[in-house]
């Protein structure tokens, strides 16, 4: 290694790009997980890279940007300077300059295609960007051996920090599958998934780590979805399966009670699923209230059936039980929903939450404030503290969401005592910010998780 008085240390890729640094062909940074450092930055900084993530700067500039946050475009910049050693553009532009690497290696695509799916505005503007930055086109980048590019599918590899407790992951989402929406079969998790006005399915399984002891792959196959909205799904997917979590920081805060010690060491890398649609998992959460696990997958099945739109067999997986898309909430808020098991009062509240996401005063952005979007669940009829939390825990993916009166965990933290949700809280402001993560581990504890 170099001594470090001869090294330049940079916040970001973006921050080194910046400086006049190219990314390295060897290594392949465009593959490495996101960058701790973003973890520990401000809110605001957090929730802008959600969006920029998203592709906001694709199709809007950084004034759009800084108001989607409640700030000025020069109180962004000097956020992100101070934070990530580079401004929001750059980040934007180093982020779509990786993704394109990775499609040229990965994938078969066409160099327009690729250019498209990165969120190129023409093909000029990604072979100048390549030559910038790389001094080659993109077509002497590309690799020969595509290995991942199969027939039946567009295939990604999506890196993450190891550990991963994949089977714990499994285990999580199998219960909680919907019928004809989501399927768990051996080691791979499949769903169906609308993007763009376009209906698809994807399919998610652990790939082999080519390499890099500390970093792991998934494999990401997407069928049936149109190129240009790749870089979305992707995304989201990273988000779903959680893959930007700092764990080795989570495991010792959470390590600090002695609680979690053999729960760390027996299952190591445990996650926080999120959700591929917001709506969708509130609904299911609204299922759930007062019910078993089981008893709500039932009835999401059957309201996903009914009300769902059949998916065309030639979009989905051979010899899959994949038919349906979710309903979306124009569907939902007319629905009668009658004759499929669901009372009264869970139909009322999942119509008028349809209607308000229609109207759109409820969104399931992730980059809007987590307080701020639970306050605003709550006003609804029917959706409580403990569904506005988990919404909150797996939708917009926020680490400290906690869901203090949950049956489960006052039941795994003392087993065979009695715990108040009172006693519960005052513990796990210890567990801050990452109670999401003290849940997990708790729920994994019992024989039958909590929802």
């Amino acid at each position: 290694m170099p001594k470090a008085e001869n090294v330049l240390f940079f916040a970001s890729a973006a921050a080194a790009s910046e400086a006049g640094f190219r990314p390295c062909l060897r290594c392949r940074p465009e593959c490495a997980p996101g960058s701790p450092a973003w973890h520990g930055s401000s809110s605001t900084v957090r929730r802008g890279l959600k969006l920029i993530a998203a592709g906001i700067l694709d199709e809007g500039g950084v004034t759009e940007l800084a108001l989607r946050l409640g700030v000025t475009d020069r109180h962004l910049r000097r956020l992100f300077m101070k934070h990530l050693g580079a401004s929001p553009t750059a980040i934007a532009t180093t982020q779509r300059l990786h993704f394109a690497k990775r499609l040229l290696d990965e994938t078969c695509l066409s160099m327009t295609q690729v250019a498209l799916a990165a969120g190129y505005g023409s093909v000029r503007r990604f072979n100048d960007q390549f030559k910038r930055t790389y001094q080659r086109t993109p077509r002497d980048l590309r690799k020969r051996d595509v290995s991942t590019a199969g027939r039946s599918g567009l295939s990604l590899q999506l890196p993450y920090q190891k550990p991963l407790d994949w089977n714990a992951m499994l285990r999580f989402l199998t219960v909680r599958a919907t019928p004809g929406v989501e399927e768990v079969v051996g080691n791979r998790y499949a769903r169906t998934i609308t993007v763009g006005g376009q209906a698809g399915t994807v399919i998610i399984q652990p790939a082999e780590s080519p390499s890099v002891e500390s970093s792991g792959f998934l494999l990401l196959t997407i069928h049936a979805a149109l190129t240009n909205h790749i870089f979305e799904i992707t995304q989201t997917a990273r988000a779903a399966f959680d893959l930007d979590a700092p764990v080795i920081d989570i495991a010792k805060l959470l390590a600090q009670d002695t609680w979690f010690v053999t729960s760390i060491q027996r299952q190591p890398g445990i996650r926080v699923p999120g959700a591929w649609n917001g709506f969708e998992l509130t609904v299911r959460a609204i299922l759930g209230q007062q019910i078993s696990v089981k008893a709500a997958t039932t009835l999401a099945g059957r309201l996903a059936h009914r009300y769902g739109e059949p998916i065309d067999p030639r979009q989905t997986i051979s010899d899959s039980s994949l038919s349906h898309v979710f309903p979306t909430p124009t569907r939902l808020a007319k629905a009668q929903m009658a004759n499929l098991g669901i009372t009264k009062s869970r139909t009322d509240t999942i119509r008028r939450l349809a209607k308000a996401t229609e109207k759109q005063e409820i969104n399931f952005d992730p980059s809007q404030d987590p307080k701020d979007f639970c306050q605003r669940l709550q006003t609804i009829h029917g959706i409580g503290e403990w569904t506005a939390q988990y919404v909150a825990m797996r939708v917009l993916k926020d680490p400290d969401a906690f869901m203090v009166s949950d049956l489960g965990l006052l039941k795994a933290i003392n087993p065979g005592k009695k715990v108040t949700p009172k006693m519960l809280a005052q513990r796990a402001e210890n567990w801050r910010p990452w109670r999401a993560y003290a849940a997990m581990h708790l729920w994994n504890s019992l024989l039958c998780p909590g929802k």
